[in-house]
């Protein structure tokens, strides 16, 4: 399994390394700090703000938390501030890591909503254990989800809703990959702190 540090990298995003930085600072986190929760080396997380790598989709969802924002602010995009309604034609995807995203919900909430492609043998095994709750939708394929000890297989119509702080990992089951309906909460510094980042030593 892959280490946070050596996932696939995303197509091109200008906008991303600044904005890892201009968040980072928002949040009052040194590097160090937003390293540490997020599981990274400074050094690589340097590299991202300096545009010399791109993050994975799960690890900007790692930052988003930590730095109390949005996938779509980390990757400088512009979404209508507390608009209660997000139209289908309005949702571009992105690609990140092997991930697709479509973001389902409206920046400067406590709560990102997202709808999500995780193709099969990508690097969703990475486990995570961060503070905040996660609740997670199939609407088409099959889903492995790790909560701990335990191992849960997830079909279509299926729903987990789980405390972060237990390890967690997810991968999609069938070749075909798997698409979900997924919220996450926010953290917001100096909550951020407490973050314990993935640990990916771990295998299924």
């Amino acid at each position: 399994m892959s280490s946070p540090e050596s996932e696939p990298s995303v197509e091109a995003v200008p906008l991303v390394a600044p904005q890892l930085r201009a968040l980072r600072r928002r949040a009052s986190l040194t590097l160090e700090a937003a390293a540490r929760s997020a599981g990274l080396s400074p050094a690589h997380l340097s590299r991202l703000e300096t545009g010399q790598r791109q993050p994975s989709l799960p690890m900007l969802l790692a930052l988003a938390r930590i730095y109390g924002a949005t996938v779509s602010e980390l990757l400088g995009e512009t979404v209508a501030d507390r608009d209660a309604v997000v139209r289908a034609a309005d949702m571009e995807p992105t690609a990140a890591g092997g991930w697709t995203y479509w973001q389902a919900g409206a920046s400067g909430r406590g709560m990102q909503a997202l709808r999500v492609h995780v193709p099969f043998g990508s690097q969703g095994d990475i486990v995570r254990v961060h503070p905040g709750e996660e609740w997670l939708y199939v609407l088409e394929g099959r889903l492995r989800l790790r909560l701990g000890d335990t191992t849960h297989r997830l079909a279509r119509g299926d729903s987990a809703h789980f405390d972060s702080l237990t390890p967690h990992r997810i991968a999609a089951e069938g070749r075909d990959g798997v698409e979900l309906l997924f919220v996450h909460t926010l953290l917001q510094s100096p909550t951020a702190t407490m973050c314990l980042g993935p640990n990916p030593g771990e295998t299924p």
